[in-house]
């Protein structure tokens, strides 16, 4: 059954399928779900501890703490396997490659997996280097909870893993920036949730969530996002304190939701980068649980 609709502040809907009320229910229950892990994460301050690059560590950890988390950075095997058994979930950002990670990121997937705790994944970089690529393909098997990208590093990923596409997807993700759009990134995105059991969230102009049965389009954010280096970083830090609280799904939808209604309301406050992102910081901090869930998104069951 396919059914779509858009649900913002206005409580606009627009239905292809199936009754409003209906659709009504499922969005409304979408919202409460994000409210209910929103105050648990301000209550009960859960850690989500990172294996993270060196150019975002800070702003990750930042993060984190302003939407009511707690964060801890480290680099080597044993003490991902620490933070794993020490938090609520972990995270693993593939940039700035050292040659102990072929032991730090396995072993810390490994350990999340074992432990039956979430861990979320950003393929930041996929394509560039060897030890990278070998590493995505290992922790493979671990199957991580969430993973968070861009389109391009999505159908990257989704090619790599021989689920959509092919390796010569690899090639498709510039750095750390994106040559395809949301749309484009749908399919690898559904397979990947699908083949892991979790979510999959992609960055772009409208951010796409999906647990491989229902994509959830969420709006918002700010143009000067992508003038800052680490919003795509941070988010993935943070969509990993969501995941301590709630299943995988709300998890993602809550942490992009958050950030798309903060990056609006700080455009309003900065107009310039670096501002924008001290005002970013401050509003992931002030924003309300209420309008973090009522920040507009469309839905479309699969």
């Amino acid at each position: 059954m396919q059914r779509s609709f858009c649900l913002g502040r206005s409580m606009e809907l627009k239905l292809k399928l199936g009754t409003k009320e209906d659709a009504v229910t499922s969005a409304e229950q979408i919202k409460q779900n994000i409210v209910k892990a929103v105050k648990e994460v301000r209550v009960t301050n859960p850690m989500a501890g990172s294996v993270t690059n060196t150019v975002t560590i800070d702003f990750v950890a930042n993060a984190q703490l302003a939407v009511g988390g707690s964060a801890a950075m480290v680099y080597l095997p044993d003490e991902g396997e620490c933070l794993v058994a020490a938090g609520g979930a972990v995270y693993l950002n593939m940039g700035t490659q050292f040659p102990l990670y072929t032991e730090t990121i396995p072993r810390t997937a490994a350990a999340a997996f074992s432990s039956g705790k979430p861990w979320v994944i950003d393929p930041v970089g996929i394509g560039i280097g060897q030890q990278r690529s070998d590493l995505l393909l290992e922790v493979k098997r671990y199957k991580p909870t969430i993973i968070r990208g861009n389109a391009s590093e999505i159908i990257a990923l989704a090619g790599l893993w021989d689920l959509e596409g092919t390796t010569k997807d690899l090639s498709r993700a510039r750095g750390v920036d994106t040559t395809d759009t949301v749309s484009e990134a749908r399919d690898a995105a559904i397979a990947l949730a699908r083949f892991t059991g979790g979510a999959v969230a992609v960055s772009g102009e409208t951010d796409l969530v999906t647990d491989g049965k229902t994509l959830v389009f969420s709006q918002g954010g700010s143009s000067l996002m992508s003038k800052v280096t680490g919003f795509g970083c941070s988010q993935g830090g943070v969509l990993a304190v969501y995941a301590c609280v709630t299943d995988p799904f709300t998890a993602a939808l809550a942490g992009v939701a958050h950030y798309n209604c903060a990056g609006t309301r700080a455009e309003r406050i900065a107009s310039a980068p670096a501002s924008f992102k001290v005002a970013f910081i401050d509003e992931l901090y002030r924003v309300s649980s209420d309008d973090i869930a009522n920040n507009p998104f469309e839905l479309e069951e699969i």
